[in-house]
């Protein structure tokens, strides 16, 4: 079982090798990058290409790594038990069953995507080591045992806006997405816009790029403020001179909005064209 990439995720060789260092070594894959790289579409994507299902925890700031085993929904059980339900009689029934505890009775191999880890409380990581180690977890409430059928092909994101545990670090098989160069972006537009204008790529991506690296910007625009800036110029069908000025010095490029998404951000871009424009 090894990921080659897809049609629709376009996976740089050292991503491929990742993966699958992951499942020969049955670790969780650990993925950070800037936002909008492609972290959680590369579960999505290896999950496809490897026919397996794909269950998904998206991480709030509110969770707890318990919700991800299971909930006994007390609340529930006394409201049942004040109307004389049945029910209230066994306890599984208020039992609500996590994603890992779906993940580890699937009747086949399943991928699963711990989505942002970074953005719970510090000690989720460490509360889940166990389970993610040993593959197993007791109910307390019901005296079970809950053993993994087989090993689910784990995916972790993480935007790095916290430092992860060096316990849960350890793991953990990890990899960097790196911001995609030059080449591999006209890969990754080719794939979402087979037909595009190779003038108008040419100057939105020259466009893309100079605004990527002006230096102080506080959120710097992604890969997928690239395709919805591109996919706006394309359905306005907007000519590629209005990208830039006739001497290539830098201007405000139509639909900035799609590319800056701050007012700091459009106020430094704005400041250095008056700049340039003063220059001439």
């Amino acid at each position: 079982m090894k990921f080659k990439g897809s049609d629709q995720y376009v996976a740089t060789d050292d991503l491929m090798l990742a993966v699958n260092a992951a499942i020969t070594l049955k670790r969780p894959l650990l993925v950070k990058g800037e936002p909008g790289t492609g972290k959680t579409m590369l579960a999505e994507e290896v999950a496809q290409a490897l026919n397996m299902p794909l269950l998904q925890w998206h991480v709030k700031s509110t969770t707890k790594a318990q919700q991800g085993l299971y909930e006994y929904d007390a609340v529930s059980r006394l409201r049942d038990s004040q109307l004389g339900d049945e029910k209230v009689k066994d306890i599984q029934n208020y039992i609500l069953r996590g994603v890992l505890w779906q993940a580890f009775t699937a009747e086949q191999p399943v991928a699963l995507l711990i989505d942002e880890i970074d953005k719970a409380d510090i000690e989720f990581p460490n509360d889940l080591l166990r389970e993610i180690d040993r593959m197993e977890f007791y109910v307390y409430e019901t005296r079970q045992l809950i053993k993994a059928k087989h090993r689910p092909l784990v995916f972790i994101t993480s935007n790095n806006e916290k430092e992860l545990p060096d316990a849960f670090l350890r793991r953990c098989f990890f990899h960097y997405i790196k911001f995609p160069e030059p080449t591999t972006m006209q890969k990754i537009v080719d794939v979402h816009f087979p037909g595009i204008k190779q003038e108008l790529l040419s100057a939105a991506m020259r466009t893309f790029f100079e605004v990527r690296n002006l230096p102080g910007l506080k959120k710097k625009p992604s890969t997928s403020e690239l395709l919805d800036w591109l996919r706006l110029l394309v359905a306005e069908d907007l000519a590629p001179e209005l990208l830039a000025s006739k001497d290539d010095k830098v201007v405000i490029p139509p639909l900035v909005g799609a590319l800056l998404k701050n007012e700091q951000d459009i106020t430094l871009f704005e400041k250095l064209v008056f700049m340039q424009s003063r220059n001439r």
